[in-house]
């Protein structure tokens, strides 16, 4: 079977990123540098060809991904498998904000615990890869010698790169997450492997690492 090659974008900025605030679930909009970003990533990949974009259904991300869309003119399908992992009654707090209320959830949540599930209907790093891993595979499994985009968040970008590169789930992150970067991978029924990560030549430094991934 043929691979099929994946760039992975992670969603443009929002006034909640540069304040530090959880977002989870919570559907907030791209701010105007987000909306540059956005429009940056389109027109660098104006040239390439896309089968399909695949984008999370929350506005940030598909917001991006409409950017994607009008330069490639490939069809755009949002799908609830590529959101960010849910943070349940965290989510709109900062990270000092459950240090504060919450210590001891704020100790598992700084040390990657894989099992850690936020109350409030939350999903646990585990349960994110799973999912995270179910979507790719359902996705890219119908675009064998194809290029498709997927558009998403910085957790998911994280359990990407984590199955590309068979790290573990409570390796320390070394390697950036930035508003609209440019990744690249390839999908074959084995699994994922890196092209390239972090491409942000088109934003001259307009990307905003995630902090909570």
């Amino acid at each position: 079977m043929q691979a099929t090659r994946i760039i992975a974008i992670r969603h443009g900025e929002t006034a909640w990123n540069v304040d530090a605030r959880i977002q989870g679930h919570l559907d907030i909009p791209l701010n105007d540098l987000g909306l540059w970003q956005a429009a940056q990533a389109g027109k660098a990949l104006a040239g390439e060809s896309v089968a399909a974009i695949y984008s999370s259904d929350l506005l940030r991300a598909h917001a991006t991904a409409q950017a994607v869309a009008r330069t490639t003119g490939a069809p755009l399908t949002t799908d609830k498998g590529l959101r960010e992992r849910c943070f349940g009654r965290f989510e709109g707090q900062t990270f000092s904000d459950i240090e504060a209320s919450h210590p001891e959830d704020a100790l598992r949540w700084r040390k990657r615990d894989p099992e850690f599930v936020p109350d409030g209907g939350g999903e646990s790093l585990r349960m994110l890869r799973e999912r995270i891993s179910a979507t790719v595979d359902r996705l890219a499994s119908r675009h064998a010698g194809e290029q498709i985009v997927v558009v998403a968040h910085g957790g998911v970008m994280d359990i990407l790169y984590r199955l590309a590169t068979h790290q573990d789930l409570q390796s320390p992150r070394t390697w950036a997450l930035g508003n609209a970067a440019i990744n690249r991978l390839l999908w074959t029924p084995q699994g994922l492997g890196l092209v390239g990560w972090g491409d942000v030549q088109h934003l001259e430094g307009g990307a905003r690492d995630e902090v909570f991934s």
